[in-house]
């Protein structure tokens, strides 16, 4: 038997991994964070305003979603296509005549 196998060392060994990623979350996150928290430490109000501006549109931008290009027709249109295939080919087959 291994030595380092005891009752609890899978127990153990799932809390570290939780906690080792839990604290890697939360550290990454706090540069986020920390990014947004900048224009309300700017003494200058039209500096601060401009900050915020900055931050709303970068915001605004991120939310954003990329325009996609409207594919169901063209997926629809090619399942059709498929479909009339598939009836072409089974048009062949002889069914009990």
């Amino acid at each position: 038997m291994l030595q380092s196998w005891k009752p609890g060392w899978l127990k153990d060994q799932i809390l570290i991994r939780f906690v080792s990623i839990m604290l890697g979350l939360m550290i990454g996150a706090a540069p986020a964070v920390a990014a947004v928290e900048q224009c309300r430490f700017i003494q200058a109000k039209p500096e601060r305003e401009a900050c915020y501006q900055r931050q709303a549109i970068a915001l605004a931008a991120k939310r954003k979603p990329e325009p996609r290009a409207d594919t169901t027709m063209e997926t629809l249109q090619q399942m059709r296509r498929e479909d009339e295939e598939v009836y072409k080919s089974l048009r062949g087959i002889c069914r009990g005549c």
